[in-house]
């Protein structure tokens, strides 16, 4: 059995999981603490928790989910997990905070990367990989099957999905992942995205009108 505390962090409001077991191993999932103070937040959580962090894991990198990978690094001697194809977004969050006007410090370089339907396993659960590219050249989603949760990062959201206007994003391919291997989970499985409230798949089968209604599916 899996628990969950979810942080909101930086300018971008960017949620970040901290999961655990009974074991009190724990997984991030796309650290956005940005500041001294975000990260001893999520710190005091987790040591006042008596986590042992395992495993950092990308959804993607985009810069809002990435600026806390160097804490988490330096903290708990973890590097990320993540698609290939995120790899050149991981490589210019430099440039892309300067952009912005955002105080960065590079992340680490990926443990490994992952694949799709690999098993990631955090004590006695499993994470299944969904590759699902259309918001990122790499996006992932984290799902246990067992609890019915998906971390999703920026694949879905309640009523909308992410965005493509960003490089490497494209909205055809987006929608399609989501139609045919997010959409394909059960309707129960809590999602649990990268910004906003939770959702269920259920609910974005009815009511997401970026990816069409319930009859669309199949085609």
């Amino acid at each position: 059995m899996t628990h969950q505390k979810h942080f909101e962090f930086n300018a971008f409001a960017e949620n970040t999981y901290v999961i655990y077991n009974t074991n009190k191993e724990a997984a991030i999932i796309d650290p956005g603490c940005s500041t001294v103070e975000e990260c001893n937040h999520m710190a005091d959580f987790i040591k006042a928790e008596g986590l042992k962090p395992v495993l950092l894991l990308n959804t993607h990198c985009h810069i809002d989910h990435i600026l806390g990978n160097h804490f988490v690094y330096r903290e708990y001697d973890l590097a990320p997990l993540l698609h290939r194809n995120e790899l050149i977004l991981l490589h210019s969050l430099s440039q892309v905070a300067a952009f912005y006007g955002v105080d960065a410090v590079p992340s680490p370089e990926p443990l490994r990367f992952i694949e799709e339907h690999e098993k990631i396993q955090l004590g006695d659960s499993v994470l299944e990989v969904i590759y699902c590219p259309g918001h990122s050249p790499g996006s992932v989603c984290f799902y246990n099957a067992e609890e019915k949760k998906l971390w999703g990062g920026d694949v879905l959201f309640r009523e909308s999905i992410g965005r493509t206007d960003l490089p490497g994003g494209d909205y055809d391919t987006l929608e399609q992942n989501i139609r045919t291997k997010i959409f394909a989970l059960p309707d129960e499985v809590e999602v649990f995205s990268g910004h906003g409230i939770p959702t269920t798949i259920g609910y974005e089968k009815v009511n997401n009108p970026f990816v069409g209604t319930i009859s669309n599916h199949t085609r």
